[in-house]
């Protein structure tokens, strides 16, 4: 670690771990039944603006009935009212010390919002819910032809019931999903995503009782999960994402440390605009001999729109349904020039109605079409919230004269330094790690396993409108593990920026991307896939192909470089029996270094003008 980074690390943290001082500890015992309510009249009464809970060892059970609620906008999850068991939004400083404690909540409940606190340090918590919001049974049998799936589902530990030729799950306090929805085959034995499988989104036209308690579902599905998988579904999209188990909205100096997550109803941590995090031995997986496949219904982590330094350190994230951290900012589109100073912007992406794109003071990159580069900058005075999708932003100086609707408008300020490393990353749907920050980005010394690519890089100027373009990343001794074995293509490592069709796609959009020193072990071929990058290093990697598992793209070359510029490939060592080693387009060649990649020389590359 550099020694600049090591000492502002050291500055945080310090200052995290002297929080607290000034209060004197609240110390709380578990009692029989919903603890709700107690909890509620415990931070009312608290009078100054620091917090200091000491929980006793014990299980804690809370219910919705009696908890405070209030409309709110989560990024990533559905706007709307929730109820919460701890709202420490009028908190300038919390400690929670938990001691080992287990926190088990009941149906729609987000168990923690932190909003507008300077100074956070939780530790020593377990979260989990009594019934988790997954329906989840074993296929026995499949017609294609017919369309139908036969399932045995679970009984013990979830809640379900078929009403009118419809599943209805978790039908919990009158609350069920409208569908299935998002569905997901599990490997029984493995308890990880089925090899080759693809994600369902089901709606079937009946579900009918059979004998024996099977449940035919009859519906014409593209892909049929094999006979002996268990298939999980999570609920209709619109729904599904209740709120994160914790919820950081525009924070400074959090530390968390030895907490576990068994279940929520959405993401396990979610950082909203917040500032310097620092997330260590704390976990994201199943409870030990649970029946369950389901941990979180989405990301294990979140970061959207942070800045100052994050760190992950020592943690395990397993059988989410989505990525394991996911870090990037958020990409407005111009709607109109109201005048020389004055833009009206749209946010794009359904769950991120009510963000907070800017504040006065933040400064703003303008991305003009057709390129995807950042230009101009100009800093905010003033911003005037129109309704949850628009924007008027306001500008200490003119704004570039030749903006048009459509362009793209890109947060500067918000953006964190991000480091990820001795985490444990397997058996869950999606990507491992998602990375958007222009800042240094360090993911070193981890494990990882995904369904789909490893470490994924897209910044997108339409659908999620997650920005941005990485600038500085090193990606070292890791050891990939059976990766990319989803039925759609990926690569362990893919970089796959994309644009709306008004957006030139052959100009260069990451940078400098070290891939050095990691061990791949895997089935199939795609190893990494790069499109529009400057300055991609694939160094001192060794890729072993290990036999036993069905190749699902054995065509596929091990690198593949679209529309890139200045790519180093050097010094790999490859075993295994690829048909094609590097395959690139005419203007990826034309600076294209390889050199002593021992094993490649065996294989034919091919170079093409087309992806």
């Amino acid at each position: 670690m550099k020694k600049t980074t090591f000492f502002l690390y050291l500055l945080i943290f310090s200052t995290v771990s002297a929080i607290g001082k000034t209060t004197n500890p609240i110390v709380i015992s578990p009692k029989k039944g919903d603890m709700t309510a107690i909890i509620a009249k415990t931070l009312e009464e608290v009078q100054t603006e620091d917090i200091h809970l000491i929980f006793e060892k014990g299980v804690y059970r809370f219910k919705p009935d009696y908890a405070r609620g209030k409309y709110m906008d989560i990024t990533n999850h559905g706007n709307g009212y929730k109820r919460i068991i701890f709202d420490f939004s009028k908190f300038r400083s919390v400690i929670i010390e938990g001691n080992g404690a287990e926190f088990v909540f009941h149906g729609q409940l987000m168990p923690f919002l932190f909003e507008n606190s300077k100074n956070i340090k939780v530790s020593n918590l377990t979260l989990d819910w009594d019934i988790p919001f997954t329906f989840l049974g074993e296929v026995v049998a499949v017609n294609e032809k017919e369309g139908w799936r036969d399932i045995k589902p679970f009984h013990e530990g979830f809640s379900w019931k078929v009403k009118n030729g419809f599943l209805e799950f978790p039908n919990i306090d009158d609350f069920s999903y409208e569908y299935p929805g998002s569905t997901l085959a599990f490997d029984p034995i493995e308890k990880r995503p089925v090899h080759g499988t693809w994600d369902i989104n089901s709606k079937p036209e009946k579900v009918e009782k059979l004998p024996g308690g099977i449940l035919r579902f009859h519906e014409k599905l593209n892909y049929y999960p094999p006979i002996g998988s268990l298939l999980s579904s999570k609920g209709d999209r619109e729904h599904d994402r209740y709120a994160p188990a914790f919820d950081f909205k525009k924070c400074n100096n959090i530390e968390l440390d030895n907490i576990v997550i068994h279940h929520a109803l959405g993401m396990g941590f979610l950082f909203e605009r917040s500032e310097n995090i620092k997330l260590g031995n704390s976990g994201i997986y199943l409870r030990e001999g649970t029946n369950r496949v389901i941990s979180t219904t989405a990301d294990a982590t979140h970061f959207a729109n942070c800045k100052g330094a994050i760190l992950i350190e020592s943690c395990r994230f397993e059988n989410m349904l989505d990525d394991g951290t996911n870090v990037h900012g958020t990409y407005v589109e111009l709607d109109e020039v109201i005048d020389q100073k004055t833009l009206r912007v749209k946010l794009g992406h359904f769950e991120q109605r009510g963000f907070d794109f800017v504040i006065p003071g933040d400064e703003v990159w303008f991305i003009k079409q057709p390129s995807p580069e950042r230009r101009e900058t100009a800093v905010v005075s003033l911003v005037k919230t129109v309704n949850d999708e628009y924007l008027e932003v306001h500008f200490v100086s003119d704004v570039p004269i030749d903006l048009q609707p459509g362009d793209i408008l890109e947060n500067k300020t918000w953006n964190p330094t991000f480091t990820m490393r001795g985490c444990i990353i397997k058996n869950h749907r999606a990507r491992n790690v998602v990375l958007k920050t222009p800042l240094a980005t360090v993911i070193e010394d981890n494990y990882f396993s995904s369904m789909m690519s490893s470490i994924f890089f897209r910044g997108e100027t339409f659908f999620w409108y997650e920005s941005g373009a990485v600038e500085d990343v090193l990606i070292q001794n890791n050891i990939f593990e059976y990766c990319a074995y989803s039925g759609m293509e990926h690569a362990v490592l893919n970089i796959t920026p994309r644009l709306s069709n008004a957006f030139d796609t052959t100009t260069v959009y990451d940078k400098n991307i070290r891939f050095i020193n990691n061990t791949i072990h895997t089935f199939d071929n795609r190893i990494v896939s790069a499109d529009r990058v400057d300055g991609l290093v694939i160094k001192n990697n060794t890729i072993l192909k290990t036999g036993g598992i069905e190749e699902l793209y054995p065509e596929a070359p091990l690198i593949e470089l679209i529309n890139c510029q200045n790519t180093k490939i050097k010094d790999n060592f490859y075993e295994g029996d690829c048909k094609v080693a590097i395959k690139a387009d005419e203007h990826s060649l034309q600076t294209l270094l390889t050199k002593d990649n021992e094993g490649f020389d065996s294989i034919k590359n091919k170079n093409s003008n087309k992806p």
